[in-house]
């Protein structure tokens, strides 16, 4: 339904709640303006027939509008449904086209001759050839090959089991989307049915507890198993490993549905076969220990996950300085995590996350405490974590954080009103009616008496009148009748920490307009000059490689934010660079590259930095401006302008 460029534009135009130029589209999506101004037309064209616009608004960009709710929302029906790449669609771009060749070589049990490939394609061999490279790089990552073989053609060659988690992989929706509609053509529409039938029906009888998104991994699973079956291909278990696994109650549930799915679907599984859906049960398995006693939980738990436990949140605390060491749930709930995780890990299944990208942007401190905690299950046993399950983790400890803040006291403030009482008191009830117990105000006072009075115990003064003397804590100017903007800028006291962004930032660590090509120049850049400054050792740039390879730090948005993979930095800074023109970061253009460093040892909130952080990189609008300026003052009077807070 619609291209893979335009589908991106309008991707950008509907999650924005502000225009956006096209100029900032060009650079997402890495075509030129004019090349914007013409995919615009086209999508203005499509928008118009299902109750929506673009409006172009000058001076400020494109802004998506929606007229009737009903034609808007089945239209998006209908591209979710086309967006899952099928066997009978053609693709026009070179990710298109790696996605439909993937997806061909797993389906395909024959060899595919180059020729009839490229005729179905409506391209040339040599572009054939170019983009298989790109296919042979994403087979590599579970050791499959491409068999080439004389006047027959080539085909896919590789471990069963790998060559089942690569299916997984791309087979599975993208977008979760229920699998069963039709999105994924491994067997006849009534067999997958009738195996999603069998699955849910089990897992009622057993009580088990999974996920939807196990679910499905579990359906399309079986279904490529029955698929292999009936073309004599056999997964491969080692006899330790079966000889571990029939013990558990998981083995005896998947010989149970492997009963059902025989009968169904005429097809006879080898006890390997069974093994492995076993283990699929064994790494979806899960819990829920909150109503179980302190005894129930320990038999449940073996000692092996409750020290592992303990040591992730120790190393967590010891790094990051969380808060987070004494609570209880998030020890529960790690321990119950872990155990069904550790045997995916050690059996190398790949549990898909769709929830990553979020995780990263927009919890990074949480994520960060997941990639400590994956370092940790590398130590001790010995396994590499993958970001996906980083992403999961990062959840458990996420959680954690956040009922930390529900503890936090409110924020306290006087008002300095000139007006009279009658003013400042009906200013007090609007405060205390907007922001509850989040704000206490400790009084009100006129402007002459404010040199009389202690500050320490406030977090900021909210006033009536301008004051120009500088005083130890923010001040927050706004009007006796409150607004609007008025309400903004208090707000973002509660969304920024009590020190603002200049803190964290100065001139000789902001680099503006390089012309750099990768992010590995970028970062060797920034490292040699933090190194010249004695801010770090000459192991830095690696700790931030180091870092870059567990899970890059690219968030959307232009932005990547690198880091070490563990704090090494005797304070808390920033070091900024921006590029002439965005460069690949792994999988996202970036343009905007913000490195940052947490102080060793620190017993500060670091949270609220993030928080910082976050709502600058997360604003389409304020990137935009800040990659435009070419001189330090420039970049600080955009954060002047643009955060309320300095106003």
């Amino acid at each position: 339904m619609l291209g893979v460029r335009i589908s991106s534009i309008f991707s950008e135009l509907l999650a924005a709640d502000t225009p956006l130029t096209s100029e900032y589209l060009a650079k997402v999506v890495q075509v030129t303006s004019r090349t914007i101004r013409n995919d615009m037309k086209e999508l203005e064209l499509l928008l118009s027939k299902h109750g929506s616009s673009i409006k172009s608004i000058r001076g400020k960009g494109y802004q998506l509008e929606i007229h009737d709710e009903h034609l808007f929302r089945m239209m998006l029906q209908e591209i979710f449904r086309h967006d899952e790449l099928g066997l009978g669609f053609s693709p026009n771009s070179p990710d298109d086209r790696v996605r439909f060749l993937l997806k061909k070589l797993l389906l395909s049990d024959e060899f595919i001759k180059l020729d009839d490939l490229a005729d179905e394609l409506f391209i040339s061999k040599s572009t054939l050839q170019n983009d298989l490279q790109e296919v042979k790089k994403n087979f590599k990552k579970y050791d499959i090959t491409i068999e080439i073989r004389p006047n027959y053609g080539f085909r896919i060659k590789g471990d069963e089991r790998k060559l089942r988690f690569c299916m997984s992989e791309y087979l599975l929706n993208r977008n979760e989307v229920d699998i069963i509609d039709g999105a994924i053509s491994i067997l006849p529409e009534a067999e997958m049915q009738s195996i999603k039938s069998i699955i849910i029906d089990f897992v009622h009888e057993f009580n088990l507890e999974i996920s939807d998104i196990s679910i499905n991994n579990l359906i399309v699973h079986i279904a490529i198993a029955c698929r292999r079956i009936r073309n004599g291909n056999h997964v491969s278990i080692y006899p330790g490993e079966l000889k571990e696994i029939v013990h558990e109650r998981e083995y005896n549930i998947a010989r149970e549905i492997v009963k059902q799915v025989e009968k169904s679907l005429n097809v006879k599984f080898p006890e390997a076969e069974i093994a492995y859906i076993a283990i699929h049960l064994l790494g979806t398995k899960m819990v829920t220990a909150t109503k179980m006693g302190e005894s129930q939980f320990k038999a449940l738990i073996d000692n092996e996950i409750y020290h592992l436990t303990k040591k992730i949140i120790d190393a967590v605390e010891e790094k990051l300085k969380l808060g987070i060491k004494n609570d209880k749930e998030l020890q529960v709930s790690l321990c119950i995590h872990l155990k069904p995780a550790i045997n995916r890990l050690r059996y190398g299944m790949n549990l898909r996350n769709p929830m990553l990208n979020e995780i990263k942007s927009y919890y990074p401190v949480s994520f960060q405490a997941g990639v400590i905690a994956g370092l940790v299950l590398k130590e001790e046993l010995d396994i590499d974590i993958n970001e996906n399950e980083i992403g999961y983790i990062a959840l458990h400890l996420g959680a954690a954080v956040e009922r930390t803040k529900m503890n936090d006291r409110p924020r306290r403030c006087i008002i300095v009103c000139a007006s009279g009482a009658g003013s400042a008191r009906l200013l007090n009830y609007k405060l205390q009616s907007r922001f509850g117990s989040k704000l206490e105000i400790l009084g009100t006072t006129e402007y002459y008496r404010l040199s009389q009075m202690s500050l320490h115990s406030l977090d900021f003064i909210i006033s009536t009148i301008p004051i120009s003397k500088k005083l130890s804590v923010p001040v927050i100017e706004v009007n006796t009748i409150l607004g609007g903007k008025d309400i903004e800028k208090i707000e973002s006291i509660f969304s920024t920490a009590d020190k603002d962004t200049f803190e964290y930032t100065r001139e000789e660590l902001v680099f503006l307009q390089k012309k750099f090509k990768t992010k590995e120049e970028v970062i060797h850049f920034l490292g040699e000059n933090l190194q010249q400054l004695g801010l770090v050792d000459k192991s830095f740039t690696n700790s931030v490689l180091e870092r870059e390879a567990v899970s890059p730090t690219c968030f959307g948005n232009l932005v990547a934010i690198p880091h070490p993979i563990v704090p090494q930095t005797e304070s808390t800074f920033w070091a900024i660079c921006t590029l002439e023109q965005p460069i690949m970061w792994n999988d996202k253009p970036v343009q905007f590259v913000c490195l940052l460093n947490v102080e060793k040892n620190s017993s500060k909130d670091l949270q609220k930095m993030y928080n910082i952080l976050v709502s600058i990189v997360d604003s389409k609008d304020l990137i935009q401006q800040l990659l435009k300026c070419r001189t330090y003052t420039d970049f600080i009077n955009v954060f002047i302008k643009k955060h309320p807070i300095y106003k």
